[in-house]
């Protein structure tokens, strides 16, 4: 426990680094958005896309692990959204609050972190966690938010949510280097050689990234964001455990990597869909600040744990 402690500590202590860097104004809210935007468009989408061009289709796409994710998150997005309607919220309150509940920080955080932690074989896991986080809740919560201020489905929604896909960039990165493989076309040293120094930026990058942009987050309904932190952190790996290792067994590595995907706490881009919609921005907020301080201790805890499966 100690060892993975150690492990994640250099992790965090950039985040932390990068949270005095905004705290103290060393780093402007503008600066954290244009770092933001390279390591998103331009460092993270080359580490992607290598990592997927040397991948093959066949070890990647594995649906029995995709169906345990799955299930293990709307378990546990169905229990966020129940509690959120006892409470009496509209329904796209309660799927803002949904969303805290299982979307980790897997691109800017779990890529990096995962792959060196647990090894080169956790790519593939762990870009399958992040398409269905990105095709799956990414589209669900726009679908759900815009259906329930238009009051019925239409085509403009899904329009929205196509478009909203084939202009992520890491959707096109993985995409792009899953068809590069299966087209069985070697990558030139010197693409193989930028590829790789531009991907390097996206460990380092993100990290600060992350800390600098929590600097801005507020601490409002401190009860729900410990609510919505103990969603991410401790129901989501649970149940996804209980879908990849009982329900829909998988080999137990990828298993592992599943459930410390899972593990992770909220990621940024929660904040940034509640702040375009206008649905509970400051309740992501928070939930992003108290899930990344207590996933310090959490992730710990949970990658000790699936090492020894």
């Amino acid at each position: 426990m100690l060892a993975i402690f150690l492990k994640t500590l250099p992790f965090f202590a950039i985040i932390g680094l990068g949270y005095w860097a905004g705290r103290t104004r060393f780093f402007s809210a503008e600066a954290t958005a244009y770092l933001t935007k390279f390591v998103f468009y331009f460092a993270l989408s080359a580490m992607l896309f290598r990592f997927a061009a040397n991948l093959s289709l066949a070890e990647v796409l594995n649906w029995t692990l995709v169906g345990a994710y799955l299930w293990g998150t709307a378990v546990v997005y169905g229990i966020a959204t129940a509690v959120a309607f006892i409470r009496r919220l509209d329904v796209p309150t309660a799927a803002m609050e949904a969303q805290c509940a299982v979307i980790g920080n897997v691109g800017f955080l779990g890529v990096p972190m995962l792959v060196l932690l647990l090894g080169d074989q956790a790519i593939g896991p762990v870009m399958l966690v992040l398409a269905v986080d990105l095709i799956v809740f990414s589209s669900l919560i726009v679908i759900l938010i815009t259906g329930a201020r238009d009051g019925r489905m239409s085509l403009g929604i899904l329009r929205t949510v196509g478009l909203g896909l084939i202009r992520n960039p890491m959707i096109v990165a993985i995409s792009s280097g899953l068809i590069w493989s299966a087209l069985a076309l070697p990558i030139p040293d010197p693409m193989n050689e930028f590829l790789a120094i531009l991907g390097g930026a996206a460990t380092p990058g993100a990290l600060f990234a992350i800390g600098a942009s929590l600097a801005t987050k507020s601490a409002e309904r401190v009860h729900v964001a410990l609510w919505l932190s103990a969603c991410k952190l401790v129901l989501h790996p649970i149940f996804v455990a209980i879908g990849v290792l009982v329900l829909f067994p998988i080999d137990s590595y990828s298993a592992g990597v599943v459930i410390s995907a899972a593990a992770l706490p909220v990621a940024g881009n929660v904040y940034i869909l509640a702040q375009h919609y206008g649905v509970a921005p400051h309740r992501a907020s928070a939930a992003i600040l108290f899930s990344t301080l207590l996933s310090i201790g959490t992730v710990s805890v949970v990658i000790a744990w699936v090492s020894q499966l």
